[in-house]
């Protein structure tokens, strides 16, 4: 039986003792107790200077030897007066200043980890896509050498396009992430499927199809065709991908086409469980979107529900295209994000030309 992978989900609570976040309070508190205890100094030596100058008064009342032995203590009071209130000035300044630097320093450090971590997540999505839809480029072609598809175009009898909706049925048995297989003739119409009790496909003309058309352009049985994700009519609505080989004359992958195979993949359930089961904390989840999406940004996958509804539109957009891989700070909904992205790296000969997104709003 053929599995979609997908990364295991994670309920584990985030340790968030030493997270950037948490330095970033730790240093605002130290900062704010620091500016506190600078201005009691400068409290302190406010009352510092009210007493010099209440004892030059009481030296000049004093007169002579004495007055003059009071006043140079006075005097000395002021001086030192003045020194603290200028130490006190001095470290106040350059506290906030510092703060603003360790905490722009801080800022940067808390985006750079999480939007290498974000990018790393983004890149495992895609690949695990690209992994799982390459077994789907082969399960085609190796399906549309079937004999009974084979018979069932040479032989155009009922018996025969029976038999090919039974041995089709029996396959999907075994691959359970197919709607189904269709097999049509050279001119698009459907004439088994193999699960006509579900989907009632048969007569159905798909000659303007991409798959059907993309299918027949192809050169011998060692290429597919292919059509991205869509809604289809001949699986009631659902979402889909179909990848499509030509059937040809005997089996041989040289042959002449007689006919198309169409195998219809259930995305959803590989494309949602992925995004779906990306490890991030539940906190994360309820900022963050996850979703795959093809070279325009239309989102193929996504944990808003948007699927092929919404285009996502990053003013960066561009920039991440020419970067592959990475994160960058961008807007999302009229709110500031770090953007993780990863483009497909193929998987031995395939390769979905699609981006995965982890978008977590700030």
């Amino acid at each position: 039986m053929t599995t979609m992978t997908a990364p295991p989900p994670t309920g584990a609570a985030e340790d968030k003792s030493a997270s950037p976040e948490r330095i970033a309070e730790l240093t605002e508190e130290l900062v704010g107790k620091m500016l506190i205890a600078s201005k009691s100094i400068a409290k302190v030596n406010s009352h510092t200077r009210l007493l010099s100058f209440n004892a030059q008064i009481e030296a000049a009342r004093a007169g002579g030897g004495a007055g003059a032995a009071f006043g140079v203590v006075a005097s000395a009071m002021r001086d030192l007066s003045e020194k603290t209130a200028s130490i006190s000035s001095t470290l106040e300044r350059e506290t906030a200043q510092a703060n603003v630097t360790l905490q722009n320093i801080i800022h940067t450090l808390a985006t750079n980890v999480r939007g290498t971590r974000l990018s790393d997540l983004a890149l495992t999505n895609i690949d695990l896509v690209d992994r799982n839809l390459y077994e789907r480029s082969c399960d085609v072609r190796w399906w549309a050498t079937d004999s009974s598809g084979v018979e069932a175009l040479t032989e155009k009898t009922s018996d025969a396009y029976r038999f090919c909706s039974h041995r089709y049925g029996l396959i999907l048995n075994s691959y359970t992430v197919y709607f189904d297989l269709v097999l049509c003739d050279m001119n698009g119409i459907v004439v088994a499927n193999g699960r006509p009790n579900l989907y009632k496909s048969t007569g159905t003309d798909c000659s303007r199809s991409e798959w059907f058309k993309s299918a027949l352009a192809t050169s011998s049985g060692e290429e597919f065709g292919f059509e991205g994700v869509h809604t289809n009519k001949l699986v009631n609505g659902e979402r889909v991908l179909i990848y499509s080989c030509c059937v040809r004359a005997g089996g041989d992958i040289h042959g002449a086409p007689i006919g198309v195979l169409g195998i219809v993949f259930n995305w959803d359930a590989l494309a949602q469980t992925i995004v779906n089961a990306t490890p991030v904390s539940e906190d994360e989840k309820q900022s963050m979107r996850m979703c795959l999406v093809d070279e325009t940004g239309l989102v193929l996958a996504d944990t808003w529900g948007r699927s092929l509804i919404d285009t996502i539109s990053l003013s960066n957009w561009d920039h991440i295209k020419r970067m592959g891989t990475g994160f960058v700070e961008s807007s999302h909904s009229g709110h500031p994000c770090t953007v993780g992205f990863a483009f497909s790296p193929g998987y031995e000969t395939y390769k979905t030309g699609w981006y995965s997104l982890l978008i977590y709003e700030s």
